[in-house]
């Protein structure tokens, strides 16, 4: 079949047979004659089928098309792909279009004039641009710089000075040596202001030198601790100085010696030595203010007890209690007594050896002294815990033969307490009317039950004591919880008659 000049031909032979139209490998039913070329009408019919057909292979090439552009470009919804992946990939997709839509270099450049404008949220501005917040509208707004200031500050950044943006702005140079002038402890003081200040620290305070020469002309001199010590002693040991002064310069020496320094610095000149020896005095006063400036110098401070011993102060402190003195010397000769001992292992052993107990025990016997009783029975109390603390420390750190534990070891005191009668005279003394005297030998008797025990059943009138004293405190603690008080004082001396009671049982 062909075609010449809009019309068809049927060629017998080319592919359809005579009588038939081949049109895109259909063959359609039409009359010739074979071997004839002549024009073919197509009937009325025919055309139209035939039209039908040109119609129809278009549109399926167009339908296959299409179905070929769909399956190469179809979304992955479609897809064969694993669940997991595909919602991998669309999580990864939106992170990064997140991204995007953060990066700021998507963001919408401003470009800003040489008047104020209100710059919008997402809005980026060229470097060197100048912002600022207006306080009224709340809105940030930005301009161009001065041109003529922009490129000077520019220049000089270029050079490494100030950039001139900001007055609180600063090159790293300029950090630098602030830090480096910082960790030398440096100070600029150069400025006027700083001047200022240093003329008018001077204007108010004066040199040392300029004070003490001031003094020199009004007769007054600046001395030191040291310095009125030396003079005290000189005046108290002085002959001319008459009782009063010697009396006025002990009292005032007392005051120095309570610091532990000015204590020890008393015995670089020889004043402890002076003091000590002013305890032979035939005057009371004397000896009774000698040993307030000894009980203080002696407390918390061994460089001056050991030289004390040295010195013979301990068997003078016991002469005064063994002999008739004042009840106000005494008071103070044992505070001297008490502060020595204390503390001081070697000075306990002496006290032994030159027989202390049975001379306080005089002295708690003694009629009219029964205030010192209550200090000697708190004295032991002290000396004997004191020791057991010592021996229950080196068990736990597990030293064997540390040097002042072996000094404690050899303080005899508990068999000098039985053998001289201190069981009996310290629950003697349970019968006192105050309170606070009470606790003192309550804790003593404790302190001594392992040594006492014995001595405390064989005792009526303890026994007694205490079943008394146990009616009187329970009626008193029972005031003190009407009142609230759960732990009252009167509760806790209670408990220590209880646990007493119960330890003689």
């Amino acid at each position: 079949m062909a075609s010449d000049g809009g019309r068809l031909f049927c060629v017998s032979g080319a592919g359809c047979r005579c009588g038939r139209l081949e049109l895109w490998g259909l063959c359609l039913p039409l009359g010739c004659q074979a071997g004839s070329r002549r024009p073919l009408t197509l009937p009325g019919q025919g055309m139209l089928l035939f039209r039908m057909a040109t119609l129809g292979m278009l549109l399926g090439i167009l339908m296959a098309s299409c179905f070929t552009f769909c399956l190469s470009h179809q979304n992955s919804e479609f897809a064969l792909t694993n669940p997991e992946k595909s919602s991998t990939e669309e999580r990864e997709r939106k992170e990064t279009t997140a991204e995007e839509e953060l990066d700021p270099r998507v963001l919408e450049v401003f470009h800003p004039t040489h008047e104020w404008q209100a710059l919008r949220p997402g809005q980026t501005v060229p470097a060197g641009s100048h912002v600022r917040l207006n306080l009224q509208t709340g809105e940030r707004e930005v301009k161009l710089q001065d041109e003529d200031k922009f490129r000077n500050n520019l220049k000089g950044l270029k050079k490494g000075k100030r950039l001139d943006i900001n007055g609180n702005t600063y090159t790293s140079q300029d950090l630098k040596s602030a830090l480096a002038k910082f960790k030398e402890g440096a100070e600029m003081e150069s400025s006027k202001e700083d001047k200022a200040r240093q003329a008018k620290v001077k204007r108010l305070f004066r040199p040392i030198e300029e004070l003490k020469k001031d003094f020199e002309e009004l007769n007054v001199v600046i001395e030191t601790d040291m310095q009125i010590m030396v003079r005290l002693i000189n005046k108290f040991n002085s002959s001319s100085s008459s009782l009063e002064e010697k009396i006025a310069a002990l009292f005032d020496l007392e005051y120095y010696v309570h610091q532990m320094d000015n204590a020890q610095d008393l015995l670089s000149f020889g004043g402890l030595q002076v003091v000590i020896n002013g305890l032979n005095s035939t005057e009371p006063l004397v000896k009774e203010y000698a040993a307030f400036v000894l009980g203080a110098a002696f407390s918390s401070n061994p460089k001056v007890q050991v030289e004390a011993i040295e010195g013979g102060a301990l068997q003078k402190l016991l002469v005064i209690l063994a002999t008739e003195q004042p009840l106000t010397a005494k008071k103070k000769v044992l505070f001297a007594l008490c502060s020595l001992l204390r503390h001081f292992p070697y000075a306990q052993q002496q006290f032994l050896k030159l027989g202390g107990l049975h001379v306080l025990r005089s002295l708690v016997q003694e009629k009219g002294m029964e205030v010192l009783a209550v200090r000697v029975v708190t004295l032991l109390y002290d000396l004997v815990t004191e020791k057991m603390f010592a021996e229950e420390e080196a068990e736990l750190t597990q030293e064997t033969s540390p040097e002042k534990l072996q000094q404690y070891r050899q303080v005899h005191l508990l068999p000098g307490l039985r053998e001289q009668g201190w069981c009996e005279i310290t629950a003697h003394l349970l019968a006192l009317p105050e309170h606070d005297a009470r606790e003192k030998v309550l804790q003593t008797l404790v302190a001594l039950l392992a040594t006492c025990r014995d001595r405390y059943r064989q005792d009526p009138q303890l026994s007694r004591t205490l079943v008394s004293l146990q009616a009187e405190y329970q009626a008193l603690a029972a005031l003190e919880l009407q009142d609230g008080e759960d732990e009252g004082y009167f509760r806790e001396l209670l408990g220590s008659i209880n646990s007493l009671l119960k330890e003689l049982r």
